[in-house]
C-alpha cells in the first residue's frame, strides 16, 4: 500500500478515533490525532482565538468542540502565512538546525 511505499506503516488510523471510535478535535480526541502534525497545522494558534461569543477559545464552529489540544509549538514547519478567518494557511519547512530536538 501507499503508508509502506513512504514508510507510514506504523500509522493506523483506529489510532486517530477517540474511544468512542469518532473523529475528535476535543479534550476526548486521542493523542496521535492531538500529536499529529495534520491536527497542529490547523489549529496551530487557534487557542488564542474567540471564534464566538459565550464560548470558549479555540472554539471550532464547524465542528461544535472546543480543541483540546491549545498549547503546542511547531517543531518541523513555522507559519508562513494564515488569512484574516483562518481559510488559508501556508507554512514553511523549517531549516534543520531550526527544528526542535526528537
Amino acid at each position: 500500500g501507499i503508508n509502506a511505499e513512504y514508510g507510514g506503516e506504523h500509522i493506523k488510523e483506529s489510532d486517530y478515533y477517540s474511544s468512542t471510535g469518532e473523529y475528535k478535535v476535543d479534550k476526548d480526541a486521542s493523542k496521535a490525532m492531538h500529536n499529529s502534525l495534520m491536527y497542529k497545522m490547523c489549529y496551530y494558534r487557534f487557542g488564542e482565538i474567540m471564534t464566538e461569543q459565550g464560548k470558549p477559545t479555540g472554539y471550532d464552529r464547524v465542528r461544535n468542540q472546543e480543541i483540546g489540544n491549545k498549547d503546542f509549538e511547531l517543531d518541523v514547519v513555522e507559519e508562513a502565512f494564515t488569512s484574516e478567518h483562518w481559510i488559508v494557511r501556508i507554512y514553511k519547512v523549517k531549516d534543520l538546525s531550526n527544528r526542535g530536538t526528537v
